[in-house]
């Protein structure tokens, strides 16, 4: 497949981007700075851009078959990346009559909020609603986006996210009230996850969480 991963210079966007080609895939990388993504290979393009520019993302997805979406912003400076990109690739894809998207979240959001009584109370209580609380605004607006394109989406919610390799044993579609599950999986686990989700229908329009 042609695969257009955005965010791919990002710390799960290039596990996506290593995944994807070594599946086969033909994959164009958008990034702000195509140098930041240390990846060479045949199957891969680099495309330089800015998600937040929406001339330059309608021209981007052009003749691609899915769009991935790793969209994300550092910590200490939470803008609309995620939903305002997020927004960008949608009305590119409907113009451009590309129907599957697969888009990163985080467990927390909407319907999963009850996963949050799993993490430590500094987290759940400080952290969350004062240092975070920008960046889960800008990540519900991207899912409220999601949620109302028509397209052929699934948004995948993971556990917070580790550097731990790549295991292909992981839990996924689980209840946000599940106390199984650990709240934390690796971003070669929810890389490996996403991919899954270009072809199959199992979790179409769904916003299955992935953790261990």
């Amino acid at each position: 497949m042609q695969l257009i991963i955005f965010g791919a210079s990002g710390a799960t966007g290039r596990l996506l981007t290593q995944q994807a080609l070594e599946a086969g895939h033909r994959v164009t990388a958008f990034v702000r700075n195509p140098a930041s993504l240390q990846i060479d290979h045949p199957l891969l393009t680099k495309l330089s851009g800015d998600a937040l520019d929406e001339s330059a993302v309608r021209e981007a997805v052009k003749g691609h078959d899915a769009v991935l979406s790793a969209l994300g912003s550092p910590a200490n400076k939470i803008g609309t990346i995620r939903s305002q990109g997020t927004l960008n690739i949608i009305k590119a894809m409907q113009h451009a009559g590309i129907r599957r998207l697969v888009v990163q979240t985080s467990l927390g959001y909407g319907d999963s909020k009850a996963t949050l009584r799993r993490t430590p109370f500094v987290f759940r209580h400080i952290i969350v609603p004062f240092i975070l609380k920008k960046g889960f605004a800008d990540h519900a607006l991207q899912e409220t986006h999601v949620r109302n394109s028509g397209l052929d989406w699934v948004i995948v919610r993971p556990g917070n996210l580790t550097d731990g390799p790549l295991t292909e044993n992981y839990r996924h579609g689980f209840a946000p009230d599940d106390n199984k599950i650990h709240v934390k999986v690796s971003r070669a686990d929810v890389a490996h996850f996403m991919l899954q989700q270009i072809k199959s229908h199992a979790y179409l329009r769904q916003t299955p969480g992935v953790s261990y």
